[in-house]
């Protein structure tokens, strides 16, 4: 991330242990994140100006941010750097502050897992797409996987990436999708947060269940685990994200386990989408599926408490919508 956006971080270590490792925003309290998945570099790319107009503090990369599909980490390379380079995101950039997370097509092979070979270089191509510092865990670790915190105390934004490709098993009852290290960060990370919003970002869709094609729905254990640990340690303000699909889409699901509704807003057509989309089951759909190019949003308004979620088409209008209402509390002034 770039010391010289709008967002400047303080990088400061807390933690229950040395494994624990966010950024601090000494910034006023975030209220505009935009997101998206699914970015040819090869195409048009004509939703940078949409997205730039509507004036987001914040960026996040959900995954597929380029179609890289090599095990030459030169070629990969090239692909990021053609990307990085593109005239509209590269004024985002200038603008915003730009985190994010991989999916397949950027780890470097459809489908792919914990034995893809060049994994740890397709890590570092990502990271230094991406301007990590040279001393960030993610640099020192396996895994993309992590953590920043936005705001204030009382207006705190935890944006937390996971990975779910660098220790993805085959898809099988009791496989893995996270690995027990990333586990376990990503326990110690929401037990630690002060945050009263909580962005979990994932490539692959966590909620949706019906479908045939990737999910978290193929790790029913994983899946399972997340939202106990979301249950026992009682999250507050937890916001699903996700890409994958082509299409956008948001999810709803009621667990009287959890502090509230848990919504998943599915973001993924920044250059091409499924057009001729013939329809798919999602009995915790909310409204219908958008299948044509569109951005993600977020809008946080910190004296009503609420989370507006939406879905952009490429006027930057609102075509897909729901709000979360954050827990009762005390809003300090700025």
């Amino acid at each position: 991330m770039k010391t010289t956006h709008c967002l400047c971080l303080l990088a400061i270590l807390f933690s229950v242990n040395s494994s624990i490792w966010a950024e601090e925003s000494a910034d006023p309290a975030l209220t505009r994140i935009a997101f998206g998945s699914c970015n040819r570099q090869t195409l048009e790319q004509p939703l940078w100006e949409p997205i730039i107009g509507w004036r987001p503090q914040l960026w996040i990369w959900l995954g597929d941010n380029i179609y890289g599909d090599s095990d030459d980490p030169a070629v990969l390379a090239a692909k990021w750097d053609q990307q990085k380079t593109h005239p509209g995101y590269s004024r985002l950039r200038d603008q915003a502050d730009v985190i994010g997370t991989w999916d397949d097509h950027d780890y470097g092979i459809n489908n792919g897992g914990k034995n893809f070979a060049i994994k740890a270089d397709a890590q570092r191509l990502l990271l230094d797409f991406l301007d990590e510092p040279a001393d960030s865990p993610r640099r020192k670790r396996e895994g993309v996987y992590a953590s920043t915190i936005y705001g204030p105390p009382g207006r705190q934004v935890s944006v937390i990436l996971l990975d779910v490709r660098y220790f993805r098993d085959a898809p099988r009852t009791d496989g893995d999708i996270l690995g027990e290290a990333q586990w376990k960060w990503l326990e110690e990370t929401l037990a630690a947060s002060q945050a009263q919003v909580h962005l979990i970002a994932s490539g692959t869709q966590i909620l949706p269940a019906e479908h045939r094609y990737e999910k978290w729905t193929d790790y029913p254990a994983s899946r399972d685990r997340l939202l106990a640990l979301l249950a026992r340690l009682q999250t507050p303000g937890v916001v699903l994200l996700s890409g994958d699909r082509h299409f956008a889409e948001i999810s709803r699901l009621d667990d009287p386990r959890l502090p509230g509704p848990l919504f998943e807003v599915t973001s993924s057509g920044l250059t091409h989408v499924w057009k001729d989309f013939p329809g798919e089951p999602n009995r915790l759909r909310v409204g219908e599926v958008f299948a044509d190019l569109h951005f993600g949003t977020i809008e946080v308004d910190w004296s009503t408490r609420q989370i507006g979620l939406q879905i952009r088409d490429q006027s930057g209008e609102v075509v897909r919508e729901a709000t979360v209402e954050l827990e009762p509390g005390e809003t300090p002034t700025q």
